[in-house]
């Protein structure tokens, strides 16, 4: 007798019942039961592809999302600090800014760097500050993101070589690195080297954390900044999945199996205002992903099959004129993330559009992503809002858009996804349609259609003081470039230009990774910008020509 094929649901079922749930009763705060999941016996269901419902089919029910705080500022011994407080405040993952010396990869002496030394992130100049940075924090069982793309490279280098002196094991390290430098060029604009090798750059990390780190994430495709930028939620989808698609593609001309490299490739989104469209965001992601993924480079594993992403609240959504709203909009962005069903979220705090966060509004952030997990209850069900109308109709219709996205970058590239983003940054195209978007949106703002609360309207209240904001002052710089002339006269100056020589030797040869290179640079204490020069006598530096 022919068994009969299992439902949707009871395929779901039996991937719900492996998951280790917890041991609590889930239902309203009435009392009234919930299921895990709603949906028609065959309909679609969460864990299942192409996972428009979520990559897990018990969600949050079993594992809540990383509830990770954004990091960084003055020096390493100051971050350090902030670092251990978010963890004492319930945070479980520690998210770093570095300071825009640092992500353009100058030294904090540089002339440069002069006035911006720690002032938006943390200074970290040698592998000397990376120790500092994560002193007293075993790395083996919190894990890291950073926040870095032209220097990635140098600065997980460092973060290697510093993890190690600690203790830890390379093969336990667990974390991400943004490394996403194709949206530099396209939106955030901190690039060093042309695209291309900086591509190369990108290829070596992507290798040696297959090789080397199976826990860690060697690229974050970054939406975030592209809508910052001010991208339509459309293009921001659009644009970072064409991008995650090029680094596929990188992968697999290196040699790399896309089954086994294509999990450790994360995504990082914006949660804006727009409530239902940034939810419809999140799931048309997974879909297209999916699909792609399968159709295209016949990745058969399920991981490499799931787009996994971390989510922060929009930046550019704050405002200075009565700051305490922001708490509110932040609020809303998270719950949409979560909704989503994010993996890990970021909130921003309500004073991020004056100054660094102080101490007590990135409490209040974390705070509010605690009130949504333990408090609301949105976490029961997956994907409580899948089967609306309203919902469904607009997943569909972000992802046609997306698609037409695609076709014109597949065509710039002739059938190349990677070669159609080189062509697309090279000609201008995608900072064409990021401006385009933004211009549209601000004279909608100017005709009125679109409101923002004490800025274009409900004025009543910015007359009252601003909050108190957190203050970096000058002698943060100066003692960050002490603690760099420090370093540099206790390091072996001897083995610092042999392991600059060999990396300037090695970066000749297009078909050498230079991870190893750059760590023994990194344990020889050469700082970043010995490290970046050295590449750019090799590289070239890139700059943007204007597109007319």
């Amino acid at each position: 007798m022919t068994a009969r094929p299992q439902s949707s649901r009871e395929n779901w079922q039996a991937q719900y019942e492996q998951s280790a749930l917890r041991d609590q009763p889930f239902e309203t705060m009435s009392g009234i039961p919930l299921d895990a999941v709603y949906g028609p016996e065959d309909g679609e269901f969460p864990g299942q592809y192409p996972y428009t419902r979520g990559p897990y089919a018990s969600m949050y029910r079993s594992k809540q999302w990383t509830m990770r705080m954004f990091a960084g500022f003055g020096t390493a011994v100051d971050t350090n600090l902030r670092f251990k407080d978010i963890l004492a405040n319930g945070g479980d993952g520690l998210s770093t800014a570095f300071d825009l010396p640092t992500l353009m990869g100058y030294d904090s002496d540089d002339i440069m760097s002069r006035g911006e030394v720690g002032t938006c992130g943390v200074a970290v100049d040698t592998q000397a500050d990376m120790e500092d940075l994560f002193r007293g924090i075993d790395l083996e069982s919190t894990t890291t993101s950073m926040t870095i793309n032209s220097p990635a490279a140098p600065i997980l280098a460092m973060f290697v070589a510093a993890a190690e002196k600690q203790g830890a094991q390379r093969a336990k390290l667990g974390g991400t690195l943004q490394n996403d430098i194709l949206k530099e060029y396209q939106a955030q604009k901190e690039f060093i080297f042309p695209p291309r090798p900086s591509m190369r750059l990108v290829r070596d990390t992507l290798q040696f954390c297959a090789a080397e780190m199976p826990k860690w994430h060697a690229i974050s495709v970054s939406g975030y900044h592209i809508r910052e930028a001010g991208s339509t939620a459309a293009q921001e989808l659009a644009f970072t999945l064409a991008n995650g698609f090029a680094y596929v593609e990188l992968g697999i001309a290196a040699g790399l199996s896309v089954d086994e490299f294509a999990p450790r490739l994360s995504f990082f989104f914006n949660a804006h205002l727009d409530f239902f469209e940034e939810i419809a965001k999140y799931r048309a992601a997974r879909r297209i992903w999916a699909r792609w993924m399968k159709q295209r480079y016949g990745a058969t594993a399920e991981r490499a099959l799931q787009l996994r992403f971390h989510t922060q609240t929009a930046g550019v959504s704050l405002t200075a004129q009565q700051p305490e709203i922001n708490i509110v909009r932040t609020a809303i962005e998270a719950l949409a993330g979560v909704l989503g069903g994010t993996q890990s979220l970021h909130t921003n705090s309500m004073d991020e559009t004056l100054a660094l966060p102080t101490e007590k509004s990135a409490r209040i952030a974390l705070r509010t992503q605690q009130v949504i997990a333990h408090e609301t209850r949105v976490t029961q069900v997956a994907d409580p809002l899948g089967g609306s109308y309203f919902l469904e109709s607009l997943t569909d219709e972000i992802e046609r858009r997306a698609e037409e996205y695609f076709a014109e970058i597949e065509a710039f590239g002739e059938g190349s996804m990677l070669q159609g983003a080189y062509h697309g940054i090279e000609e201008g195209w995608f900072q064409g349609e990021i401006a385009n978007a933004a211009y549209d949106l601000e004279r909608k703002l100017n005709r009125g259609e679109h409101q923002i609360i004490g800025v274009t309207g409900f004025r009543e209240g910015n007359e009252e003081p601003q909050p108190e904001t957190l203050y970096i002052d000058r002698t943060t710089e100066e003692t960050q470039i002490k603690r760099l002339g420090e370093v540099r006269a206790d390091r072996n100056g001897a083995a610092v230009a042999e392991s600059l020589a060999v990396l300037a030797q090695q970066s000749q040869d297009p078909e050498v990774n230079l991870m190893p290179a750059l760590i023994s640079a990194s344990q020889a204490y050469a700082t970043l910008g010995e490290v970046m020069n050295t590449l750019a006598i090799t590289f070239g530096r890139w700059e943007e020509s204007a597109q007319i």
